[in-house]
């Protein structure tokens, strides 16, 4: 066992802390559909996506080693530096929790690391090759190739049920959302478990508790995993409701090809190295799954109010990284200023959810945020909320059907929204 400082020690359980906000935060990519259309029960739901997510963090390390060797330059980072950095991605995924937005942890993460680093070493100290090409290249990639993926697959999909019986296809296809939430469960995993397993390896690097260039020990690996894992149990149901609203309506069909689609585009990018974002990938499949269907459409307002959230995320996270590192830079009571404002803005934003509580048993009540004045949908919001089956004899719209079956189609008859057809 690696010896331990008492501020590594504290960077190791602050990063297991950002793992765990992560794993709620990011359960409703995998999870919201089975859970919105009845497929399975919320609390069995979470507990099979936390399974899952335990698994995958064991599957490959290679996301790791991006993060602890290639991101920033080992020799320049303090475990200072790593603390001030996990405190930016903790605040950004629980303020973000709070109001029920899915936005990516991942990018937060890298936010936070890229402030401190610069605040601490400069901007010399950030690898920017890796950057572009492990990072922000995939940021944009993934949705994009996810949601051409997803595309093709819903059309065949389309083509190859075209003569099938209705309801025998709607059960399939109910069926069929769960392998595929569970392969997102999986890839959720095996890609964002390993990120904090490189930010805690590149810890135990600068606090000299390991070697230059070390893969991430076995304790740290579990412990990574089980994090994420717990986090996920707890569900996210906050995040969950809101995938409720819409991006676009989707049909089973379209939503088992999204997100099989997804699954697939991050298992991939986990085997390369590449950090990306769970979120961008689940969110472009959703878009390429409406448009794959004729008749399809995308809100294009909603999905930019969420392109607009994944462009704040990494700035907004480095910002408070960067100065959380200048203060940290004042010694041991900088650190511990840091320390208790971490726990205080919490404990905040904790007793602020409390006002509305949002669990397992509330998490598909369709008069949850029913106002006029309610937040609109955001990109993931359909991701799985759409992938609910349409109504008995038929699709309706919210314009066809005066009853709305889903809390999206209430929203999107009083939001104006741009639409585009397929």
């Amino acid at each position: 066992m690696e010896s331990f400082s008492l501020i590594l020690a504290i960077v190791v359980v602050t990063a297991l802390a950002f793992d765990f906000t992560n794993g709620f935060h990011d359960t409703a990519n995998a999870m919201a559909t089975t859970i919105s259309t009845g497929a399975m029960k919320p609390k069995v739901a979470v507990a099979m996506s936390a399974v899952l997510n335990l698994v995958g963090a064991f599957l490959s390390v290679e996301v790791a080693n991006t993060i602890s060797k290639g991101l920033v330059d080992e020799a320049g980072i303090r475990p200072e530096v790593i603390f001030a950095a996990l405190v930016g991605a903790i605040l950004w995924n629980l303020l973000t929790w709070l109001v029920g937005l899915p936005s990516s942890s991942s990018h937060a993460l890298m936010g936070g690391l890229i402030g401190a680093t610069i605040a601490s070493a400069g901007v010399g100290a950030v690898h920017g090759d890796v950057l572009v090409t492990k990072v922000l290249i995939p940021a944009i990639a993934a949705p994009l190739v996810a949601g051409i993926a997803a595309m093709l697959a819903t059309r065949l999909t389309y083509s190859l049920g075209s003569k099938a019986e209705s309801n025998a296809s709607k059960k399939g296809y109910r069926t069929g959302q769960i392998a595929s939430a569970g392969l997102v469960s999986l890839a959720h995993g095996t890609n964002d478990a390993q990120k904090t397993m490189g930010i805690i390896t590149l810890a135990l690097v600068a606090g000299g508790a390991v070697a230059p260039d070390s893969d991430p020990p076995m304790w740290v690996i579990l412990s990574a995993g089980l994090a994420i894992a717990l986090g996920t149990y707890l569900g996210g149901w906050r995040i969950i409701r809101t995938m409720g609203k819409g991006l676009t309506d989707l049909q089973p069909q379209q939503g088992f090809a999204a997100q099989t689609s997804a699954a697939t585009v991050i298992l991939a990018s986990s085997h390369i190295g590449f950090s990306l974002s769970t979120t961008h990938s689940v969110s472009g499949s959703v878009m390429g799954a409406g448009l794959g269907r004729k008749g399809g459409v995308v809100r294009w307002s909603t999905a930019t109010r969420m392109f607009v959230a994944w462009g704040l995320t990494l700035p907004a996270a480095a910002l408070v990284g960067a100065l959380a590192e200048y203060v940290t830079g004042f010694g041991s009571w900088g650190t511990a200023v840091v320390a208790v404002f971490l726990i205080a803005s919490s404990a905040a934003i904790w007793k602020l959810s409390r006002r509305e509580v949002v669990d397992h048993t509330n998490v598909n009540d369709t008069n949850v945020n029913d106002t006029d004045d309610a937040e609109p949908a955001g990109v993931v919001t359909t991701a799985m909320a759409a992938v609910t089956p349409p109504p008995a004899g038929g699709s309706a719209t919210a314009s066809e059907d005066p009853v709305p079956a889903f809390p999206s189609q209430a929203i999107v008859e009083r939001t104006p929204t741009t639409t585009t057809t397929v």
